[in-house]
């Protein structure tokens, strides 16, 4: 559930902030994301840490953010907004108040929901 946010999720969202810190969110978002694919428990902080460590982020301030859960206050009150909007999961897409219905992130999804929202 997208508001659920304790244990792995939230503190693979507080690492990328933590990666952000230092110029490398989306990297560290692709690289979440072939982890992910494996279906397996893969956010558990140790593994988050060598990931980053893996992409050549400083490992030092990196783990201190990562193990301070820095950001992971406001990890939980944006999930806690898209629960409170009724959002049904991730990624969704909301434009001038309107939810888009996108299914996959291929480029003619994105194209035909916009042409929607423009008649």
């Amino acid at each position: 559930m997208i508001g659920d946010l304790h244990g792995e999720s939230g503190w693979a969202a507080n690492a990328a902030e933590c990666a952000n810190e230092q110029g490398k969110f989306w990297e560290y978002h692709d690289k979440l994301a072939d982890e992910g694919l494996t279906g397996q428990a893969v956010f558990n902080k140790a593994n988050l840490k060598k990931y980053a460590a893996e992409l050549g982020l400083d490992a030092s301030k990196f783990n201190a953010c990562v193990d301070s859960d820095k950001y992971l206050s406001i990890v939980q009150a944006s999930s806690a907004e898209a629960q409170a909007r009724g959002f049904p999961g991730t990624p969704t897409f909301l434009v001038n108040e309107r939810v888009l219905q996108i299914r996959s992130l291929d480029f003619s999804e994105f194209a035909r929901a916009f042409d929607a929202l423009l008649r």
